[in-house]
């Protein structure tokens, strides 16, 4: 306790009035974190930060910024007041790399309380009005006003800044609480504002992630709790949805899938909502990477390679940090303003403005088998590159059919073939006579590990392809395929995804299945490390140096 009033008597920067404004840069923000286990950051690790270089040092305490907590259910861990921001115990959620990224950009102090608990409804834990199970929302609310009953007490300025919810897994499973979720999430804010006394209260509703299990085996339940937050959020100008299904997703369970974040995806989770709450107060850091000159000589062709696919193809462990160690490939760290780069990453969660130079582009400070692809290329084919790269690393291959999903707002053909005409048309814009040389598809990872989905993943890439060539016009685009060793075991194995590929390949003269499977060794099932990200990439680029 007496270390908490030690940190608490250095936020008594101005008088107890509280004052609004960007100018104000003395009074506490305070923002308040709650929801179910992704909340809580289940099964992420605090030993594990350090593996992840954009989020180093994460595990130790931050001592600018405030941090009071409730977490869990029969027996709550607490902070017992106000702490340094720290990792709660052995684990942590969003927390951590919301304050750091905020206080980057923020002059201002922030503080954060945070009541989570794993397994827990809207439609009864959380409910404001008849709260059953664990009764969370009085048990929050206690929480939340004595913390700032604290802030009151040592005159420390404050005002309430903005609400992270992450939650719906469970109430999806409910009969009568996944209809009634988007009425329920309203009167939850509504209650929030009128208890709390902030009638404009900012709440930030994080996507249920798509890349867990969950996302596959409970598909029409998800789409069910993600369409009701969308709709509170189109409704209500102080409600931002906050997509979150291309963040990294734990490995583990015999088939390599999870339903929670784990340690890297909690770090993206917590960028997610600070990147959010900037973007409301006009202070997100500025990312613009532009060309310095047009790379192309006026009126001379140029070939457009089009890369595309899932969450190895978008690059989710690969850093450009960790290239300084990576030998001989220490400068795909820098930007190549020789090749134009043009990309849509996470389903549209990051995308170029317009085109860019060929460099990491990643979210996170990640890239993908692009940089050590055009590498390949530059050294051996004379001819002007340029790269359109269309990935969503919580997407599933029948996403990206014509067909789609019942999931409607998961289906990605028709932005993806969009994506490709833009790029054509926008190169011949340019003066410039363009040659599409091909789509280059890294096939889906969790596809491999979920039986239902390894056994129609062969028939659902086989009409995209065919259904591309028709609406690209070019029923000779050839589609060079990759995929990755699959996950060895048991039951899978009755199914083999490998000749299915090949199959395709057998028929087709312009599918080219190319198997990855000397990929240097990876820590996780599934997902693919630095090393093998470029060893990807310059796979991909040999394929077509051999079928042009």
């Amino acid at each position: 306790m007496k270390r908490s009033l030690t940190l608490l008597a250095a936020f008594l920067l101005a008088p107890l009035v509280v004052c609004g404004g960007d100018t104000d840069a003395k009074t506490l923000r305070v923002f308040i974190f709650a929801g179910q286990s992704n909340m809580v950051g289940t099964h992420s690790r605090v030993a594990d930060i350090q593996r992840f270089p954009p989020f180093a040092d994460l595990d130790k305490p931050q001592t600018d910024v405030l941090f009071s907590y409730k977490l869990g259910r029969e027996e709550m861990a607490t902070s017992n007041g106000w702490i340094e921001m720290q990792p709660t115990g052995d684990y942590f959620g969003p927390e951590l790399s919301f304050a750091r990224h905020v206080s980057r950009s923020l002059e201002a102090p922030i503080g954060i309380i945070k009541c989570a608990s794993g397994g827990t409804s809207l439609g009864e834990d959380w409910n404001p009005d008849t709260p059953g199970g664990f009764k969370l929302y009085p048990l929050a609310l206690e929480h939340v006003r004595s913390s700032l009953a604290e802030l009151d007490r040592k005159k420390v300025a404050y005002r309430i800044e903005g609400f992270m919810w992450h939650q719906g897994e469970n109430d999806m499973f409910d009969k009568a609480f996944k209809p009634n979720y988007g009425k329920n999430l309203q009167n939850f804010l509504a209650c929030w504002r009128r208890d709390l006394k902030v009638p404009d209260l900012r709440f930030y509703i994080g996507e249920l992630c798509t890349k867990t299990i969950w996302g596959m085996d409970n598909r029409d339940n998800m789409l069910a709790i993600r369409t009701a937050q969308k709709a509170v959020a189109a409704a209500d100008p102080l409600v931002e949805y906050i997509p979150t299904s291309h963040d990294a997703v734990e490995i583990g369970g015999e088939e390599g899938l999870h339903y929670h974040y784990g340690t890297l995806g909690q770090l993206e989770h917590g960028v997610n909502y600070a990147d959010a709450y900037l973007r409301t107060i006009g202070k997100q850091p500025s990312t613009e990477r532009p060309l310095k000159a047009w790379p192309y000589a006026k009126g001379s062709p140029v070939t457009l390679f089009i890369l595309a696919g899932h969450r190895n193809m978008e690059g989710e462990r690969a850093f450009s940090q960790e290239l300084q160690a990576l030998a001989g490939h220490e400068a795909l760290a820098n930007d190549n303003q020789q090749i134009a780069f043009k990309y849509s990453l996470g389903g549209g969660f990051k995308t170029s403005n317009g085109w860019e130079p060929l460099g990491p582009a990643g979210p996170y400070d990640t890239f993908g088998p692009e940089l050590s692809f055009a590498k390949t290329l530059q050294g051996e084919v004379p001819r002007n590159i340029a790269i359109a790269k269309f990935t969503h690393s919580g997407s599933q291959i029948n996403d990206w059919t014509p067909e789609g999903t019942t999931a409607k707002d998961c289906n990605l053909f028709d932005a993806f073939i969009a994506f490709i005409r833009g790029a054509i048309r926008e190169l011949e814009d340019e003066g410039h006579a363009v040659e599409l040389a091909g789509i280059f598809y890294h096939v889906g990872e969790n596809d491999m590990a979920f039986s239902p989905y390894r056994k129609d993943a062969a028939k659902w890439l086989q009409s995209t392809v065919a259904r591309s060539r028709g609406d690209l016009a070019l029923p000779d685009l050839k589609w060079h395929v990759s995929q990755q060793a699959p996950p060895d075991q048991e039951g899978l194995n009755r199914i083999d995804i490998t000749a299915n590929l090949a199959a395709l390949a057998a028929t087709d003269p312009a599918f080219i299945h190319l198997k990855a499977f000397d990929l240097p060794p990876q820590r996780e099932k599934l997902v693919l490390d630095i090393a093998g990200v470029v060893k990807l990439g310059e796979l991909l680029a040999q394929s077509w140096i051999e079928h042009p």
